[in-house]
């Protein structure tokens, strides 16, 4: 029977799994009535429970697995259906690279409007210890007041307590595991949500594939540092070997922001070094660096060796630029970089890089990327490639005039969030761009987000001709 109205679909029923959404959540229709179940693989036929309808779609919860997909695996971690950092660990690794392929080109089909080229998604080196960068909510139990550290269960903001996270270095799980213990003999308080109390709201470990360094952030509920942290990030610093560093950030406001505005280094160092593309990097505190460090790199040399094939020593523009990471893998491929980035100490952190690695064609710029496009604009500069990296928000439609403007060549447009990169890529089209293809890369295994890399030409926009500025 077709199915018109939510109404008719009953609690409990069985479906078969067609494909996962952009979220990581099967996808099953009933009568043209979508259902979302979660936990679900597609080819799966399964039970499931209505847990919320709406008017256009439903949500679902697995009661029984009837016929599991082929593609449905045990997860390694027994965490996996409590803990909300992997989603999608229960399908078999080359399984998640074919789906994540699917989310991209129906994510392109709903709002670019039309068919692209979709790429097979390039793996990551390594499925697991791959995230090196860590943040973990911390929270404290009601009666015994033991310290808890560990992420959210999926859709909620139930802290669960994790040992052992076989996606992070093994290190890491030591080092939280030493800061639960000494954090509660200090009697440091944990943070709550729901009252705004307790002083230490998170733990932020920055941690290098490269020299297996660590920066270890404690962020607190305090405008200032106490002995008691101060103590802590003592501990820390002069107990456990793979310490580069410990700092303290102080985030007092009721926010869902883990970093305040203020930052101190107590003990060591306050950054990492991190390698790419044959160049070391310094990774700070606040500084946006991708958390998949041999991933990242399969991604800048693929950008580079794109450039260097065609194009002959371009001028390149880094916009939304962080540390200058493309600028700088990219320096000896062109004959001018400039950079531009809105965050003080990236701009800092790139700047001794680029005096480290003795590099003298970048130009950096600190301030407001819309901005400083519109006042490029003015003066008439021209680039012959502009890679684009924003953050997950995407461009602004200014920012994407001005790239349009800027750009004589090509646009490179790397993201982590299709929908806003199908959104932009749409506006750059109805501009006279024209997509050339995506490359999808696999920078989060056993997770439903996928980075892209969109290449754009833009010979066939219609701009008055301007002259390159070098």
């Amino acid at each position: 029977m077709q199915v018109i109205n939510k109404t008719d679909i009953p609690e409990i029923l069985t479906v078969k799994i067609e494909k996962l959404s952009n979220l990581g959540l099967g996808i099953a229709k009933v009568g043209g009535f979508v259902i979302f179940v979660s936990g679900a693989c597609p080819n799966d036929t399964v039970k499931i429970k209505i847990t919320k309808k709406n008017k256009n779609y439903a949500n679902a919860e697995i009661i029984e697995i009837i016929e599991p997909s082929p593609d449905r695996i045990e997860p390694f971690c027994k965490m996996q259906k409590v803990c909300g950092a992997c989603q999608i660990q229960y399908i078999e690794y080359n399984a998640q690279l074919k789906y994540k392929k699917q989310i991209v080109e129906d994510t392109m089909r709903n709002i670019f409007g039309e068919e692209v080229e979709v790429r097979n998604v390039i793996p990551s080196p390594n499925t697991m210890e791959y995230r090196h960068k860590i943040q973990y909510p911390i929270g404290q139990t009601k009666d015994s007041k033991r310290i808890l550290a560990g992420y959210y269960k999926s859709g909620s903001h139930d802290l669960v307590n994790i040992k052992y996270c076989p996606i992070q270095p093994e290190y890491c799980d030591k080092i939280i595991d030493f800061i639960r213990v000494t954090a509660q003999e200090l009697k440091i308080t944990g943070y709550s949500e729901k009252d705004g109390l307790g002083e230490l709201r998170h733990v932020v470990i920055r941690t290098s594939y490269d020299s297996k360094k660590s920066l270890v952030v404690l962020v607190v509920n305090n405008s200032s540092l106490s002995k008691n942290i101060k103590q802590l990030g003592e501990k820390i610093y002069n107990n456990l070997d793979n310490i580069q560093g410990v700092a303290v950030n102080y985030n007092n406001k009721k926010t869902n922001l883990i970093l305040g505005d203020k930052t101190d280094i107590t003990f060591g160092e306050g950054y990492i070094e991190e390698k790419l593309c044959d160049k070391m990097f310094k990774v700070g505190a606040k500084t946006f660096f991708q958390v998949n460090p041999p991933s990242a790199d399969n991604i800048f040399r693929y950008v580079k060796d794109y450039i260097k094939n065609n194009f002959d020593k371009p001028t390149i523009l880094d916009a939304y630029a962080g540390i200058t990471a493309f600028g700088i893998c990219l320096s000896d491929t062109a004959s001018k970089v400039v950079s531009i980035e809105e965050v003080k100490e990236s701009v800092e952190l790139a700047e001794s890089i680029i005096n480290e690695n003795k590099i003298n064609n970048i130009e950096l710029h600190q301030g407001d990327t819309g901005k400083f496009l519109s006042n490029e604009t003015l003066l008439g500069r021209q680039f012959h490639v502009t890679i684009l990296d924003p953050p997950r928000k995407g461009c602004t439609p200014n920012s994407l005039d001005y790239a349009l403007k800027l750009t004589k060549g090509k646009i490179i447009y790397v993201s982590c969030n299709p929908a806003t990169l199908a959104r932009d890529l749409k506006y750059l089209k109805e501009h006279g761009a024209k997509v050339e293809y995506i490359q999808p890369f696999d920078m989060f295994p056993h997770t439903y987000h996928i980075e892209n890399v969109a290449i754009i030409d833009l010979h066939s926009v219609q701009l008055p001709e301007q002259k390159l500025p070098y």
